[in-house]
């Protein structure tokens, strides 16, 4: 089955059929190469990796991974439950089906955030760490403090812009709806003014995203806490809100892969006051109803995860903060010259 969205020259397609269910994967560089496999973030697909794949060193081979609900993959419910373990598993399953034995990963984004559970779950088999921007060890949504404990007992705050939804499940491509896919791209997945070469494969990437409660944007309860609503039990975001997600038990794994954790000095989608976080949102007095900062805080994304990478070298393990100046949630699209030095470095 070819891939819905097209690739790149170098880049291959393949449909993998493993124990439970078909996973798409995008794949570069020699059979025999060593792996160094990409998971995506939220609303986009491993189309985001392709030019990464492209300029890896030599003897390197790239696979990045359509995670259910996304590009290709075959079409499963999201179990918010489980705190996007359920994806961690779909990708062991794909490892398992392509025997990759030891092998780098990377992810970006909610990406980063399955990554940091895969390697709790399978550090032995990781020869290195990537995360790229990541979900804070402590999710996105529904904590405060720099050791993540939860606002509120049952995951608020939570939301989401009804508009972007909408316009993904219609498929827009245009400029009008200042909540299009392309907007929202262009404003927040990277540092404007950049605009990539291959724009229109990265709308297309992102348009693949399933809309509904079991996959895009999930469901919601209704809340006694501010802003009204928590997060449910099934779909993507409440998969990674505080209420289900935590991979800080990260600094006591064994062994411990060296980490990189590279991000844009400009994020505005994950950081300190990120422009998705409602806490964020209504200290800025975006969001009515405020219940003001003591209660109810911005989420500490940056300082969380720094935290726990400290933990982590402190208990033995190594990791590096690189920062790639005027960047924004996407370096590797957008400084990819300055990227690639730091990640290949370390994956040499």
């Amino acid at each position: 089955m070819p891939t819905t969205v097209p690739t790149l020259p170098g880049i291959t397609s393949q449909i993998v059929a493993t124990n439970r269910l078909h996973v798409h994967v995008l794949l570069s560089g020699p059979e025999d190469g060593v792996p160094v496999l990409f998971v995506h973030g939220n609303v986009s697909s491993a189309t985001f990796w392709e030019e990464t794949m492209l300029a890896l060193p030599d003897g390197f081979r790239g696979i990045a991974v359509d995670l259910r609900g996304y590009g290709d993959t075959e079409t499963l419910p999201i179990d918010a439950t489980l705190g996007l373990s359920d994806m961690v598993d779909d990708i062991y399953s794909l490892v398992q089906a392509l025997g990759l034995g030891q092998y780098h990963i990377v992810g970006h984004s909610m990406g980063g955030g399955i990554v940091m559970k895969y390697t709790i779950a399978h550090a032995a088999d990781l020869l290195t760490v990537t995360l790229v921007d990541p979900l804070s060890p402590y999710g996105y949504g529904g904590s405060k403090g720099v050791d993540g404990e939860m606002t509120y007992d049952d995951g608020a705050p939570t939301g989401v812009n009804p508009e972007f939804v909408q316009a993904l499940a219609d498929g827009e491509r245009g400029l009008e709806n200042p909540m299009s896919p392309r907007n929202v791209f262009r404003q927040f997945y990277v540092k404007p003014p950049f605009i990539p070469e291959n724009e229109e494969a990265l709308i297309s990437s992102m348009l693949t995203t399933r809309i509904g409660d079991d996959w895009y944007p999930g469901n919601s309860v209704p809340s006694n806490n501010w802003p009204g609503a928590a997060p449910g039990d099934r779909g993507v975001l409440p998969a990674f809100n505080r209420k289900y997600f935590d991979a800080s038990a990260l600094p006591s794994i064994e062994p411990k892969p060296p980490i990189l954790w590279i991000r844009g000095a400009d994020d505005l989608i994950v950081g300190d006051m990120a422009m998705f976080d409602l806490a964020a949102l209504g200290a800025m007095g975006a969001v009515p109803g405020y219940p003001g900062a003591e209660e109810c805080p911005p989420q500490p994304m940056l300082a969380q995860t720094r935290a726990v990478l400290e933990t982590y070298r402190a208990n033995g393990g190594q990791y590096e903060e690189a920062v790639i100046m005027d960047a924004g949630h996407s370096p590797y699209l957008e400084k990819p010259a300055e990227f690639n030095a730091v990640f290949h470095a370390h994956l040499g």
